[in-house]
């Protein structure tokens, strides 16, 4: 029956309280205090070291590991190609790095564990396979295998896996990558050297963006530098209209804002000075001479870029801030170079010539800024004739400042000079100086230490002693340019008084070779135009232009209109036409009636006529504008040496220098061979 039913010992004991599974409650705390008293804690200290150190020299590693990667990183980004041999050591590197990180370690010992569960084939499984190749041999071979070399084979079998333990999955994946990347190496090598090649190229087509995106910039602030020297228009026109001071004053201020290119223009009026009115022509001699100077930053740039060095690493006593001169293309600085003389280095004085930076870009915004002028003037000043005006204009300055690009290639000036100088060795009284050296923006030449300007030298002359100097030094000038033109058909492209140095002997010396003017081919049509302006020949003057012209056959379909308005222009200029012929009495009785004022009238509409073309719809070559800019300039020169001496006396002294010039050239020749023939009898 249920309620007879006896309960089991273990029930009962479960029922009690204190008791569990027959064990009291006090025996089982007694239990455990005994296991806690027989834990090791100098053992449990020494596991939580080594547990501590694991775990920081897994952390020191791993930050350490990216270190592994930086020479494949340096290959892989250096632009030189690379050598297989480059790449395979640097990945031998990296793989060793990866080998003994303590993952390494780590991975070891899982695969251990694997292994030993067999999860993954262990040694036995390896022993047992071999076990059954090693049988399947035995059994199959034609020929008995003797059982000692089955023994020996088991013994190299134990001696092979005794060998140091296997290598965890980590490792062996790292040995399967390095021998795939080893196999590739030659692929991956070309593959690289490739990419290189294109990132170069990339890189090169970058850094072009970005170089014209700089050039853009620098356009910008040119554009806004000229724009902003427009605000010196208003002061001017509201000076007195009679007050020439007060206006050259404003004017010169404006040119030098507006940049190089202004200041050329400047030179070129300069250069007739004469025939202006005193004020402006003072103002404007401060052109020829010197402007605002190269700045210390653009100095160091421009031997930068030439060099590669400093200024004073090129050059002893080289001061950047105080230049001899400036100019529009550049400034001119003393320096002293070491050089060899007789065995004996030695410091000698010489001229170092620095190109102004981003010279062309400032000729480029100058002349767009004309235009951008002359254009939005027809918006403030609509005329239909004035349209046909502005546009001429606009294209013959655009020609124009074409012909000032040779002037910013120092090489090109280079070449002149030195060709110039050699030709000088041959005369007796001019010279040019000797070129040392020329790289990029920098022009190494001779100093002349005796030397000073014509402008200087004619200030500095006693009163008594000026009409000897300015008598020798007016002849020397006339057979100078008539040599060049006539034995060189070359000549000096801007030779105004600032680019000509005298010594104490009176010995020409002529500076700046930035432009020559070249007359092969143009003969016939300079000839022609001479002798029509000279003259007042209106018939000579259009056939001339036209020739001369960019588009000759357009012009001379409207030859009638531009012979109408040359005469007009010839008319307003007082320039009346000379009557009978050079070797005949009434010609020269006519100019000698005009007087000086008369030549200058003539030779002021040789330079007008030429210059002021566009208001003929005529656009001039611009070799033929720069000749005219020469031309004008020598003879501006040659009155200016002149200078405070009657015209009749000046006309007299011209008449007997072209005379004798011939006659002196003849005995130059002669001498020189005289000269070369001696020389070759003493060497004899």
């Amino acid at each position: 029956m249920s309620g007879n039913k006896k309960t089991a010992p273990a029930e009962r004991n479960a029922r009690v309280p204190g008791k569990m599974n027959g064990i009291s409650a006090v025996d089982d705390h007694a239990g455990r205090e005994r296991r806690l008293v027989e834990i090791n804690l100098p053992v449990l200290r020494q596991q939580t070291d080594r547990a501590l150190r694991s775990a920081g020299r897994f952390a020191l590693s791993t930050i350490r590991l990216p270190k592994a990667f930086l020479p494949v990183v340096q290959l892989v980004v250096r632009e030189d190609t690379l050598s297989r041999e480059e790449l395979a050591f640097a990945l031998d590197e990296l793989f060793t790095a990866l080998y003994t990180h303590p993952m390494a370690d780590t991975s070891r010992a899982f695969t251990g564990y694997l292994r030993r569960y067999r999860l993954i084939p262990n040694e036995e499984t390896t022993e047992n396979l071999i076990h059954y190749m090693v049988r399947q041999v035995t059994s199959r071979s034609p020929v008995e295998i003797p059982e000692q070399v089955i023994n020996e084979f088991w013994d190299f079998f134990q001696e092979l896996i005794s060998a140091p333990e296997l290598k965890g999955v980590l490792e062996l994946n790292l040995d399967i990558t390095r021998s795939v990347l080893r196999t590739y190496e030659p692929l991956l090598v070309d593959l690289l050297n490739r990419t290189k090649h294109i990132r170069r190229f990339n890189q090169s087509a970058m850094t072009d963006m970005v170089q014209k995106s700089r050039v853009l910039r620098s356009d910008l602030l040119i554009l806004r530098r000229q724009i902003k020297a427009i605000r010196y228009i208003k002061p001017f026109l509201q000076t007195d209209p009679k007050d020439f001071a007060t206006q050259a004053q404003i004017v010169a201020k404006m040119v030098s804002e507006f940049g190089p290119l202004f200041i050329k223009m400047a030179q070129v009026a300069a250069a007739n000075a004469d025939f202006l009115p005193e004020e402006i022509a003072r103002e404007l001699k401060v052109f020829q001479q010197d402007v605002e100077p190269m700045s210390a930053d653009d100095v160091r740039q421009a031997f930068m870029e030439s060099f590669g060095k400093e200024p004073h690493e090129v050059y002893f006593s080289l001061d950047i801030s105080r230049p001899l001169r400036s100019g529009s293309i550049g400034s001119v600085y003393l320096a002293k170079r070491p050089t060899v003389q007789n065995g004996v280095e030695v410091l000698i004085p010489v001229i170092v010539k620095v190109s102004r930076h981003n010279l062309e870009r400032e000729f480029q915004m100058s002349s767009l800024a004309l235009e951008l002028m002359l254009i939005s003037s027809q918006y403030w000043a609509p005329h239909s004739k004035l349209r046909p005006f502005l546009a001429s204009m606009s294209k013959q300055v655009s020609e124009f400042t074409r012909g000032f690009e040779q002037e910013l290639d120092f090489q090109s000036e280079a070449q002149i000079q030195t060709r110039f100088h050699e030709r000088s060795l041959d005369s007796g009284f001019w010279s040019v100086p000797r070129l040392f050296n020329n790289r990029g923006r920098v022009i190494e030449m001779e100093y002349l230490d005796t030397a000073r300007s014509v402008e200087q030298l004619l200030t500095e002359l006693p009163a008594r002693e000026r009409p000897r100097f300015q008598r020798s030094i007016g002849r020397d000038f006339v057979h100078a340019v008539l040599q060049h033109v006539l034995w060189y058909q070359e000549f000096h492209g801007d030779l105004h008084p600032g680019n000509i140095m005298v010594d104490s002997y009176g010995h020409l010396f002529l500076i700046d070779w930035g432009k020559t003017v070249d007359m092969e081919g143009k003969w016939a049509q300079v000839g022609q135009y001479l002798r029509g302006a000279l003259t007042g020949d209106v018939d000579a003057l259009a056939d001339s232009l036209i020739a001369m012209s960019t588009q000759p056959e357009e012009n001379q379909q409207r030859r009638a209109a531009i012979r109408a308005a040359l005469a007009e222009t010839l008319d307003k200029k007082h320039v009346e036409r000379l009557r009978g012929v050079p070797w005949k009495p009434r010609f020269w009785l006519q100019l000698k009636g005009e007087g000086l004022s008369g030549l200058q009238r003539r030779l002021q509409a040789v330079m007008h006529l030429l210059s002021n073309t566009y208001q003929l719809g005529i656009i001039v070559q611009s070799d033929y504008l720069h000749l005219s800019r020469s031309l004008s300039a020598m003879v501006a020169t040659y009155l200016h040496i002149q200078q405070k001496r009657s015209g009749l006396m000046i006309t007299g002294n011209l008449l007997m220098d072209l005379g004798l010039f011939a006659p002196r050239m003849t005995y130059l020749g002669a001498r020189k061979q005289a000269t070369r023939a001696l020389v070759k009898v003493f060497k004899k």
